[in-house]
C-alpha cells in the first residue's frame, strides 16, 4: 500500500516532497541525483501525464501504481554498449590486465565488480578480455564478476544475455564466434562463462560495497549525482577496493577534486588506482614526532596531552601537514559538534572547514609562510544552540623546517565583545544627548531672533504709517531676509545630500565587503540594490538591473525557481529561505550556486522587501 505524502514543509520544495514519497513508498533514494537531471526527467513524465505540478505528479503515483515502472525507466537511463570507447577498452586490454595479473600469485582469485552494469554489457566485455588474458579454463577457477545495478527490470535483462546483432557492432568478429551463441536473431554469451558473472541489486547510495575488488568498473554513473552523493560512493570505492586496485570510469568522469582517494593511471582512459590512506596512529607519531621511543612511553605522553587539551578552557582542534584532523578537545567536540568519526577525517570533509569561518586558504597560506594567523569576532552557534563570538587563531606546529601541521583554537570573546557594544551604545546615546542638547540651544537662539524680528516688524509698522518710501525699504530687507532662508534651507539640504551620499557609499562599502552577490527587492519584487560581487558574478551593472523587476534580468540564475522562497519571505511564513541551483556565471562557467532569502524589516517589523545573498556553493566533501 502506498506511502501517503509528507506534509508540506517550508523551506521544503515540491520536487524535494516527491523524491521523499519515492523513498519512502518504493526504496528508491534520487536525493542524492543532480536537481537539473532529475527536473529534466520527471518532467517528461509530468508532460505525459498531463500533471501541472510535482504534487500533482505525486497524485497522480498514488492513484496509478503502473507509472512507477514508467517514472523510474525514465529516470535510471541505460546507455551502455559492448566495448563503449574503445580505445579506453584497449589501454585495459593490452595494459592494465596484464598488470593486474602479473601482481597475482597463479592461484589467487581475481574479483572485479562492475557498479550501474544496465543490461550487462560492460561486465561481459571485461569477462571476455580476461578470459583472452587468462585462457578460458584459468579464467573459469580465479574470476569473479559481480555485476550491480539500482534498476531490477536492467538486472533480469542483463541475466538473460541475450543481444540483438545490432548490440554487437563494437565486438570484432573473432570474438563474437568464440564467446556468443547464435539463437535465432539473437547472441547469447556462452552459459559456462556466464555463470562467472554474479547479477545483484546495489544501491550505490545507499547499500554496502563488495570488497577485495581488483578492477571496479564504473562508467558513465557517477555523473548522474550531485557533489556530495559522488564523495560518498567514491569512498565506498576506495574501501572496496584492493591496495594496488583500479578503478575504469567513464570518459567524463575526472576525479580530479578526490586526489586524496584516487590517482590516474591513465587520465585520457579515465583509469585510476586507489591511495593509501594513512592510520590515525600514523598520523599521531607524525604529529609528535619520529616514533623512536618505546610504545609505553608514547601512550602515557598521548594520554597526558589529551588531559591537557581537554583541560584548555578554549576549543582547539589538530590537523597533521596533510590536512587531516588527528585530536579535538573536550571543548571543541561541545561547540563544534565532533565525534569519534570525524578524526581522520580531512580537513575539506569535515563542516568547520568552512563554518563559522573558511579555513583551508587560511591552512595552506600558514603551512607555506608559516605565520599564524587571527581571525576575529566570527559569529558561532555551538551544538548546544548558544550564540557566541570567537577569535579563531591558527597556530602552525613545528619548526618551519619540519612542520608537523595546525592547531586551530577557538577563543571565545563573547562577553568581550558584547562589553564592546554596550560602550559603543553608550557612546553614541551620549553623542545623540549632545546633539539634542546643541539643537535645543540652537531652536532657542532662533526663538531669540524670531523675537527681535517680531520687534523690529512692529517699529517697521509704525514707520509704514510715516512714510511710503520707508515701506517699500522694509519690503526689500524681508525680500531679501527670504532670499537668506532660502540660502540656509539650500545649504541644509546640500549638507544632507552629502551625508546620504556617504551613507550610500558606506553601505555599498559593506555590501562589496561580505565577498558574496547581495541584492535587495521590494515588495514589488523590483531590484533596489545590486551589489559589485552581483555584477562581477552576472555581468549586470547596477544601473541596468536596479529598477528592474528580478524575473524580467536576463542572467544565468534561473530566477524562476526563487518565485515562492521570495514570496514565503515576503508574506512573512519564512523567517529565511536557502536553496542551492544549477547555474551560469557571466564568464559561462555553470557552477552550484547557493542562495539565501531573507525578509527586510522596518523597526515596526513591517517587512518591506527581501534581500538575496547568493555565493557559490562550497567544493565537494561538505555536507548542504
Amino acid at each position: 500500500m502506498a506511502q501517503a505524502p509528507a506534509a508540506a514543509t517550508p523551506g521544503i520544495s515540491d520536487l524535494e516532497i516527491l523524491l521523499d514519497y519515492l523513498k519512502r513508498s518504493r526504496g528508491f533514494d534520487f536525493t542524492g541525483y543532480k536537481r537539473s537531471t532529475l527536473e529534466r526527467r520527471i518532467g517528461k513524465r509530468m508532460d505525459a501525464t498531463g500533471a501541472g505540478s510535482y504534487i500533482e505528479y505525486l497524485d497522480h503515483l498514488e492513484v496509478h501504481p503502473d507509472e512507477f515502472a514508467a517514472l523510474f525507466n525514465t529516470i535510471l537511463i541505460n546507455v551502455t554498449a559492448f566495448f563503449r570507447d574503445a580505445a579506453a577498452w584497449r589501454f585495459v586490454a593490452e595494459t592494465l590486465l596484464p598488470e593486474l595479473i602479473e601482481r597475482k600469485g597463479p592461484d589467487e582469485p581475481i574479483r572485479v565488480w562492475s557498479a550501474g552494469c544496465a543490461s550487462g554489457e560492460e561486465p561481459y566485455s571485461i569477462a571476455i578480455l580476461l578470459a583472452e588474458a587468462l585462457g578460458e579454463s584459468e579464467y573459469l577457477r580465479r574470476v569473479k564478476i559481480y555485476a550491480t545495478d539500482v534498476d531490477e527490470e536492467a538486472i533480469d535483462q542483463a541475466r538473460l544475455a541475450s543481444y540483438q546483432p545490432k548490440a554487437l557492432e563494437g565486438v570484432p568478429r573473432e570474438l563474437i564466434d568464440r564467446y556468443f551463441e547464435r539463437y535465432d536473431q539473437r547472441y547469447a554469451f556462452r552459459k559456462e562463462l556466464r555463470r562467472t558473472v554474479i547479477f545483484g541489486r546495489n544501491d550505490l547510495v545507499q547499500d554496502a560495497p563488495s570488497s577485495r575488488i581488483d578492477l571496479l568498473i564504473c562508467r558513465n554513473t557517477l555523473m548522474y549525482f550531485n557533489a556530495e552523493t559522488q564523495a560518498r560512493i567514491l569512498a565506498r570505492f576506495h574501501f572496496a577496493l584492493n591496495p594496488e586496485g583500479a578503478l575504469f570510469m567513464g570518459k567524463s568522469e575526472m576525479l580530479i577534486a578526490h586526489s586524496d582517494m584516487f590517482t590516474p593511471i591513465n587520465l585520457k582512459c579515465r583509469v585510476f588506482t586507489k591511495v593509501a590512506r594513512a592510520t590515525l596512529r600514523d598520523r599521531l607519531l607524525t604529529m609528535t614526532g619520529d616514533g623512536d621511543f618505546d610504545g609505553s612511553s608514547h601512550d602515557a605522553d598521548r594520554g597526558v596531552v589529551s588531559a591537557a587539551l581537554d583541560a584548555a578552557p578554549s576549543a582547539q582542534v589538530v590537523f597533521d601537514h596533510d590536512g587531516t584532523l588527528v585530536a579535538a578537545n573536550l571543548a571543541a567536540r561541545s561547540m563544534l559538534a565532533l565525534g569519534p568519526a570525524d578524526i581522520g577525517k580531512p580537513l575539506k570533509d569535515l563542516e568547520l572547514s568552512y563554518r563559522p569561518v573558511e579555513l583551508r586558504a587560511h591552512f595552506e597560506r600558514l603551512l607555506s609562510d608559516g605565520r599564524g594567523v587571527t581571525l576575529p569576532s566570527i559569529s558561532l552557534t555551538s551544538s548546544g544552540g548558544e550564540h557566541k563570538v570567537v577569535d579563531v587563531q591558527l597556530t602552525p606546529l613545528g619548526p618551519p623546517e619540519q612542520r608537523r601541521g595546525v592547531s586551530v583554537a577557538y577563543v571565545d570573546v563573547t562577553v568581550h565583545r558584547k562589553l564592546e557594544e554596550e560602550l559603543t551604545s553608550s557612546k553614541r546615546e551620549l553623542e545623540g544627548a549632545y546633539e539634542e542638547l546643541q539643537s535645543s540651544v540652537e531652536e532657542l537662539e532662533t526663538t531669540n531672533e524670531e523675537l527681535q524680528s517680531t520687534n523690529e516688524e512692529l517699529e517697521t509698522t509704525n514707520e509704514e504709517l510715516q512714510s511710503t518710501n520707508e515701506e517699500l525699504e522694509t519690503m526689500n530687507e524681508e525680500l531679501q531676509s527670504t532670499n537668506e532662508e532660502l540660502e540656509t534651507i539650500n545649504e541644509e539640504l546640500r549638507q544632507r545630500t552629502l551625508e546620504l551620499n556617504d551613507v550610500n557609499g558606506f553601505l555599498e562599502a559593506i555590501l562589496t565587503s561580505l565577498g558574496v552577490a547581495v541584492v535587495v527587492l521590494d515588495r514589488s519584487q523590483v531590484v533596489q540594490i545590486w551589489n559589485a560581487h552581483s555584477t562581477d558574478m552576472w555581468g549586470l551593472r547596477p544601473e541596468e538591473a536596479e529598477g528592474q523587476h528580478l524575473f524580467a534580468l536576463d542572467i544565468g540564475l534561473p530566477v524562476d525557481k526563487l518565485r515562492t522562497p521570495i514570496r514565503a519571505c515576503l508574506n512573512g511564513s519564512s523567517p529565511h529561505e536557502e536553496l542551492t541551483l544549477e547555474a551560469v556565471n557571466r564568464r559561462g562557467r555553470s557552477f552550484q550556486c547557493h542562495v539565501r532569502i531573507m525578509p527586510m524589516r522596518r523597526q515596526s517589523e513591517e517587512i518591506t522587501g527581501a534581500i538575496l545573498v547568493i555565493d557559490e556553493a562550497p567544493p565537494e566533501g561538505a555536507d548542504s
